[in-house]
């Protein structure tokens, strides 16, 4: 006498099932992702094509007309300008200065985590701790820095206070601030590269330069170009410091991009005009960010 056994069929989820389940896992990431990413920015261009509503009139639809009137907005272009200089100059020099911190303090000597901790310091703070911190320094006649020039017998500079200077002195504060952040990304590089490599350059006769420039730089370039990308986005992201420091002054010498953003739809009340200097500011972020997937990536050397 025999007996059959019979084996119910496995019946596994439809595909489609499957996909819901998965859209239903992310769907609370996606709804805050629409919500705060995609729809501001979605309804930020389409207040950019509408006049300001005024004296009981109602706005109307004027098309690119907020975008040509940038054309001739001095303080505008002006704000720009200084935005082009600011990155120019600071991000080369927060970068460089966040290299060098790091290669400083990924050497094994006494107290090095007290270095490490000093250089990481400034991006802990607060801005506004930060701004009156710095304020300290900058103030005519009682600052620190006018103190250092007395003591050689030289005139006071009232750093804030003249268009020459003024946005210079912006640009020290943000590379203090930001170097000792970046550099904790090059430390957890560096502490990745196979010390093996050092070793065998050192049994070669390489010098340190040298070791520097043909391995640990190429090695260093998949973080260099994410240090780079977020300098440039936080160089045209800076409002609170220029609130904090100079207002903007004198003469709108340190005014930003997204500072005289602010000013023109909180100050001004010209959400429209505020509106189009937005999409102008998310066309170079992301013209920025292009530049990072489509250029510069093909260039680094993952590991």
């Amino acid at each position: 006498m025999s007996i059959i056994l019979t084996v119910a069929p496995v019946h596994r989820p439809r595909l489609w099932t499957m996909q819901l389940y998965g859209y239903l896992l992310i769907l609370p990431a996606l709804s805050f992702l629409l919500l705060f990413t995609h729809y501001p920015a979605v309804a930020t261009v389409w207040e950019s094509l509408f006049s300001a509503a005024r004296n009981g009139h109602p706005a109307q639809f004027v098309g690119l007309d907020n975008y040509l009137a940038l054309l001739d907005d001095d303080i505008f272009i002006q704000s720009l300008r200084n935005n082009l200089l600011y990155a120019l100059i600071t991000i080369p020099l927060a970068v460089t200065l966040a290299l060098l911190m790091a290669l400083a303090v990924n050497r094994q000597m006494r107290a090095t985590a007290l270095v490490r901790t000093a250089f990481f310091i400034p991006s802990l703070l607060p801005m506004i701790a930060i701004a009156n911190l710095w304020l300290f320094f900058y103030t005519p006649q009682l600052g620190l820095l006018n103190k250092l020039l007395a003591l050689f017998s030289l005139p006071a500079v009232n750093w804030l206070g003249e268009p020459q200077s003024a946005l210079y002195c912006l640009m020290a504060v943000s590379v203090w601030r930001e170097a000792g952040f970046f550099m904790i990304f090059y430390l957890a590089a560096l502490q990745q590269i196979d010390p093996r490599l050092g070793e065998a350059a050192a049994i070669e006769g390489a010098s340190r330069r040298y070791f520097f420039r043909r391995v640990q730089w190429p090695l260093l370039m998949p973080t260099t170009l994410f240090v780079l990308i977020n300098a440039s986005m936080n160089a045209f992201r800076i409002v609170d410091q220029v609130i904090a420091m100079t207002n903007g002054g004198p003469n709108n010498s340190s005014s930003l991009l997204l500072f005289y953003i602010y000013r023109t739809a909180f100050s001004f009340w010209d959400m429209p005009a505020a509106a189009a200097m937005t999409v102008v500011l998310l066309v170079i972020l992301a013209a920025i960010a292009l530049l990072k997937f489509n250029l510069l990536d093909k260039r680094a050397h993952y590991q």
